[in-house]
Parts: C-alpha cells; sequence; structure tokens
C-alpha cells in the first residue's frame, strides 16, 4: 500500500511539472526580447532584465502607411510581432496590415503557430481556407469593410481583392512569432530544390514543368 501510495505521488509530481513546463500564460508582468543574448531559446526569445523596460520596447509607428503593392502578387503584408515590437514576447498575439492592388492576392500560405482573424478595412476580398486532407473542402467568402473572417491555426488560407480599387486588412494572430510558409515558395523555391522528379511526380506534370515554376522562385 505504502509503494502504491509513493507511486501515485511520484505520478502526480510528474503530471504537475508537465504541466507547469508548458504553461501558455506568462509568469512575470512581460518578457521583452533580448536579440543580443546567446541564451538558449525556449518557446521565444530571452528576457532583457525588466528594469531595463522603456515604452520603446512595447511601440511601434507605421501601420497607417501603405504598403507597396508594385510586385508580382499585387500585396505586402506589413507584419508587428515580435521583431517590431520586443514587448510581445510571451505574450501570443500579433498583427500585420496587409495592402492589395486591384485584384491583387496574398498566396496561399499558412501560419504554423497562429489562428488569423482578419478584418477588412477598405476594399472587398476573396478570402478562404482549405481543411485537412482528405477532404481538402474549401471554405471561402467574399468579405466587405467592417467583415470579419477567421483562418484557424496550420491551415492553408489565402486572400485576394476582387475590387478594381485599392484594398486593406488588418489581422491579428495568436502568437508573437505566428511564422508563415508561402505554399508556392515553400514547394517550388526550396533551397536546395526538391528534386524535380519528386515535384512532377506529385503534381503528375512533365518535369519542364517543374522547371519553369521553380525559376520563378
Amino acid at each position: 500500500m505504502a509503494n502504491q501510495m509513493l507511486l501515485l505521488t511520484t505520478l502526480l509530481a510528474m503530471t504537475c511539472a508537465l504541466v507547469f513546463a508548458f504553461e501558455p500564460s506568462p509568469l512575470q508582468d512581460f518578457c521583452v526580447a533580448d536579440t543580443t543574448s546567446s541564451a538558449t531559446r525556449v518557446n521565444g526569445l530571452p528576457c532583457l532584465d525588466s528594469k531595463l523596460a522603456q515604452a520603446e520596447h512595447f511601440f511601434f509607428s507605421g501601420l497607417h502607411i501603405p504598403g507597396n503593392t508594385s510586385n508580382p502578387v499585387g500585396g505586402k503584408v506589413t507584419p508587428v510581432n515580435v521583431v517590431q515590437i520586443p514587448g510581445l514576447n510571451t505574450l501570443g498575439i500579433s498583427l500585420a496590415r496587409i495592402d492589395y492592388a486591384p485584384w491583387g492576392v496574398i498566396p496561399p500560405h499558412t501560419h504554423p503557430r497562429a489562428t488569423e482573424i482578419l478584418t477588412v478595412l477598405e476594399g472587398s476580398l476573396y478570402v478562404g481556407f482549405v481543411t485537412s486532407n482528405p477532404d481538402n473542402k474549401l471554405i471561402s467568402k467574399v468579405l466587405y469593410k467592417g467583415d470579419v473572417f477567421v483562418f484557424p491555426v496550420g491551415l492553408v488560407h489565402f486572400q485576394q481583392n476582387v475590387g478594381n480599387g485599392n484594398a486593406i486588412s488588418l489581422s491579428s494572430l495568436s502568437s508573437q512569432n505566428p511564422g508563415v510558409k508561402t505554399i508556392a515558395n515553400a514547394v517550388f523555391g526550396a533551397n536546395p530544390s526538391i528534386p524535380d522528379d519528386v515535384l512532377a511526380k506529385s503534381f503528375q506534370v512533365d518535369k519542364s514543368v517543374i522547371s519553369s515554376l521553380q525559376a520563378k522562385f
């Protein structure tokens, strides 16, 4: 009986230790990112001494400035994450302004660490995401000024301006460092390249098509 109680106590202690080890909430007021530190990074950047924190560590200016959409896709993302605001470190939130030229797109991509909630500020957008295998269901909608749409964490999603004027949206993301994987860049612009025979077989096209696509990325 004593051995059973000891085992139970040990298991409870281990469980509690695991729970605390993966505690998602900050255990201090803030943890301003110290980008110059060489300390090991665990789920975030090392903390600057809190006594050195200043207002500038929690501040960003420029979200009112339109992004340059003069690029092949006609879209521009202005991120506001832990890189721009060190004070976001460990707080689990970030922003992004997105500008769209007429009929511009934000190509299919994923955020491996964040759910995104998008609000249209100007214009109209066709947005959507695709569910996981085997369904691969497209869930999409045309949004107008003031409309809000959610992209669940990790799912492939996209946005397209479906108006003849410029469009603007603002996204909130559930991570200070959500990450982004643009599908075309990842597949056709990998470094080193994914072998063309792998891609040709995967997409059921000729290798020359793959080579043409890889040349664009």
